[in-house]
């Protein structure tokens, strides 16, 4: 009779082996189409940066990477990150509502200049937008939060994402990620 139990224990077993074998082997075989996908698709981009950097835009980058003003820039991303990552109030104050980029369009993006830390940084609203912030004054205290940074050669200052803006206890803009594609 035990010998029986023991035969069936035994059976049992093989048979939960081969079917914990055959799931593993199964789903290898799965991911590994989707490993593939993604390596292709990070050696293509890396194909398209590298064609990109080669472009005289992308030169002209580099260029301005290299340079002490995309130093300062990518020195003022790296001293706020850890703040933008923790979406963490920043203190701020106003140094201009009327900054307009060189070879800028009167009808494009306005910019706010602020001063946080020391550091000067922009951000970037559509007109309608913009509008909300007519009661600021150069020197008001704002409280921002934002999200992440972001630097162009075209820009003089790290932009900041305009997710939040508070004067006071009042807040003048809140940005509504709901619209946001990207979110």
């Amino acid at each position: 009779m035990k010998r029986r139990t023991n035969n069936g224990i035994v059976v049992m077993l093989a048979i939960l082996s081969l079917g914990i074998v055959a799931c593993k082997e199964n789903q290898s075989e799965r991911k590994s189409p989707t490993k593939v996908e993604g390596i292709q698709q990070k050696e293509s981009a890396m194909a398209q940066r590298k064609k990109w950097e080669a472009s005289p835009e992308g030169i002209q980058y580099k260029k301005w990477e290299a340079s002490p003003e995309g130093k300062k820039v990518r020195a003022c991303l790296t001293k706020i990150q850890p703040r933008l990552k923790t979406f963490a109030p920043l203190k701020a104050v106003v140094t201009s509502l009327t900054f307009e980029r060189v070879k800028g369009q009167k009808s494009g993006p306005k910019w706010l200049l602020v001063a946080i830390d020391g550091e000067t940084y922009m951000l970037q609203f559509s007109l309608k937008d913009f509008q909300r912030l007519k009661s600021l004054n150069v020197q008001d205290s704002l409280i921002i939060k934002s999200r992440y940074g972001s630097f162009s050669p075209n820009h003089p200052y790290l932009i900041l994402s305009s997710d939040y803006i508070a004067k006071g206890d009042k807040v003048l803009y809140k940005r509504d990620t709901s619209k946001d594609k990207k979110c």
